[in-house]
């Protein structure tokens, strides 16, 4: 599928999350994958460094590629056990080229009385010495392969806060385990709830994991009903808060591992390369713009670049920034960074935006909001994606501001020795 091809169709695709599909040939699935914005996402793979920034892999699929299609769903949770699903479905090659498939994780549901449900590799499946037959286990329900094992981790705990079940403690014990004391566990271990009961949850979860919510709604409603009939008030009120629970699910966690950065050929993660861009001028006059890198949180000199504004009138911020970043994603040969740090608050951080918009491209953008005195007094953003890189963050504005300066300063220099 060509660029055009693409532009054409890219404004039918939402703006949420959801599994889309690359076919080939009689509709062949080429890959499967999940998205927090289907539209940022699909938009992604048609950028000029596609082998770079993905893999020689994906940009092969891409070119190979007829159509795309897709299947919104109403969160990020359910797109990934969406995501899972398809893949065990219709195994596309690109899917499992890219990773050996028994590195993927699985989710199991053992048989017993008190159902576990366990997240297992699938090496761990495939062998006879693993850890399930060492517990002599058996399974009811295998759910994966999950290609993404920090999410699914992530997932699981969204999971277990709606639906608490039992992963590791020993049922009717006479003590309650860690988790039934965090409200993550239902109390197997503490004979809080029968075992007919727990199947009941155990239900629920395959219902979520087989994709089928509207069904689990259903289900949870007519049972919240009964409850509140038989005058068991403290069930149906545990039933309602998962009624709610699933039709508002908080899945921040999985939003910011969208970003974490797609795997390499190799299947190594990608380093955390960001850009910082500045810009300084005198009065308005004599402006330049500057673009900083700090990879893995040191400043990569080396790569930092100097511009000259051209057309950005004089004392337009956001017109140098939207000048600078333009002519920057002209240089294909230069690596994409997975975030971009702007000076300023929302005029410069949609002024990037719209830049990436123009060229097709989904990088985060925040930025760093100065005080009367010229110091850091915060940072605007998805505040996920910030968490943990305030660091990085600030030294690349840092250095942005430090190399505009003294790019204008010799600038000026030069031109009043002329």
């Amino acid at each position: 599928m060509t660029l055009d091809q693409f532009k054409k169709k890219q404004k039918r695709i939402p703006d949420a999350p959801g599994v889309y599909f690359f076919l080939g040939k009689n509709k062949k699935v080429l890959y499967i994958g999940k998205a927090t914005s289907l539209r940022d996402r699909l938009r992604s793979y048609f950028v000029s460094e596609i082998a770079e920034v993905r893999s020689p892999l994906i940009a092969k699929m891409v070119l190979k590629s007829q159509k795309i299609e897709w299947r919104h769903t109403d969160s990020v949770l359910e797109a990934l056990l969406l995501e899972a699903s398809l893949i065990k479905t219709y195994k596309p090659k690109a899917n499992t080229d890219l990773k050996d498939d028994k590195s993927f994780n699985y989710v199991v549901i053992t048989k017993e009385e008190y159902p576990r449900v366990l997240i297992i590799r699938g090496k761990e499946l495939a062998q006879k010495g693993s850890s399930l037959s060492q517990l002599s286990l058996k399974t009811t329900k295998i759910f994966g392969p999950f290609p993404h094992g920090a999410q699914l981790k992530e997932a699981m705990k969204i999971v277990r806060k709606i639906f608490p079940y039992r992963d590791t403690c020993v049922p009717t014990q006479g003590r309650p385990c860690f988790n039934y004391q965090l409200g993550l566990c239902p109390g197997v271990c503490a004979g809080a709830v029968s075992a007919q009961e727990y199947r009941r949850t155990v239900r629920h979860i395959v219902l979520l994991f087989q994709g089928k919510k509207k069904q689990l709604l259903a289900a949870l409603n007519r049972e919240m009903r009964l409850a509140a009939k038989k005058e068991e008030f403290e069930e149906a009120k545990e039933l309602q808060r998962q009624l709610y629970a699933l039709q508002h699910i908080q899945d921040i966690s999985l939003i910011k591992d969208e970003y974490r950065g797609p795997s390499t050929a190799l299947g190594a993660t990608r380093s955390m390369r960001i850009e910082a861009y500045d810009s300084a001028h005198l009065r308005g006059s004599s402006a330049v713009g500057v673009m900083v890198v700090v990879e893995d949180g040191a400043a990569e000199k080396s790569q930092y670049r100097k511009f000259k504004i051209k057309t950005a009138k004089a004392g337009d911020d956001a017109g140098a920034l939207r000048e600078v970043l333009a002519r920057r994603l002209g240089h294909d040969e230069w690596p994409l960074p997975r975030l971009i740090v702007v000076d300023g608050a929302r005029a410069q951080i949609n002024a990037a935006k719209r830049v990436l918009a123009e060229y097709s491209m989904s990088i985060p953008v925040v930025g760093v909001v100065k005080d009367e005195k010229h110091r850091p007094r915060n940072i605007l953003g998805d505040t996920v994606l910030i968490k943990g890189k305030e660091r990085d963050i600030l030294l690349a504005n840092a250095e942005a501001h430090r190399f505009a300066i003294g790019y204008h300063r010799n600038k000026s220099r030069r031109n009043l020795v002329i």
